[in-house]
């Protein structure tokens, strides 16, 4: 499948509530079946782990513009976690994305809606990255090596002390023209959610550099006619 077909594969299966809220797992089989279902398959299915090619995260009640317009940048902790357990680490803990690595992970799919933004009203926005490509962009393969050094898959355990150091060092590199990511966060969320238009050029800049880094793919529809739109 390329982009425009897991997209709509995405569409298909959320307008008939097939995707559940928050998170859900695309398999090389076009199944998307939510984390409750993954973990009861695991343990009968240790395998599965495998099949995974995509982690599908809903949230449609979102009361925030910004979630709609940069969801990558504001839903920062997603992109981090399923990095690590693509490159063979798993969380500590009851994490939703389960008990084992997910080698063969490529895609992270956003699914946002909102039933309180008027100029979203009745619009799902549907935001498709390749887990590599940002990766890469956001150095993420260079800083988990100095921070793990040696140790680098030495253990499949995530210390949750070196977790924070990766997403520290990452989210503190100045690539969205010239903000870290915290800054570039907090701009379009008093942008968007706190109406400060004053900000606009630090936004469109930013903007810019969010499809530099994150070469999104994406996609709105109107869920009264489930056709794409501009918005």
């Amino acid at each position: 499948m390329d982009e425009y077909e897991i997209l709509e594969l995405v569409k298909d299966r959320y307008r008939t509530g097939l995707i559940k809220v928050y998170h859900n797992f695309l398999l090389n089989d076009t199944a998307i079946i939510s984390d409750v279902s993954y973990k009861h398959s695991y343990q009968h299915n240790p395998s599965i782990s495998k099949q995974v090619i995509g982690y599908v995260y809903n949230d449609s009640r979102t009361r925030f513009v910004s979630d709609l317009e940069f969801p990558t940048l504001i839903k920062w902790n997603i992109i981090f976690y399923i990095y690590l357990y693509k490159k063979g680490y798993v969380a500590t803990g009851d994490s939703p994305l389960g008990p084992a690595p997910l080698p063969n992970l490529k895609y992270i799919i956003y699914c946002i809606a909102s039933i309180t933004q008027y100029e979203f009203k009745d619009k799902l926005v549907i935001e498709l990255v390749d887990l590599d490509v940002a990766a890469n962009n956001l150095n993420l393969p260079k800083i988990m090596s100095s921070i793990l050094g040696p140790k680098l898959l030495s253990e499949n355990k995530m210390n949750i002390l070196a977790f924070y150091q990766i997403v520290d060092l990452t989210r503190s590199q100045k690539l969205f023209a010239g903000h870290t990511w915290y800054d570039a966060s907090d701009i379009v969320s008093r942008y968007f959610d706190d109406n400060e238009r004053e900000l606009s050029k630090e936004v469109f800049k930013i903007s810019e550099a969010y499809e530099r880094i994150f070469r999104p793919y994406r996609v709105v529809y109107d869920t009264k006619t489930w056709k794409s739109v501009l918005v």
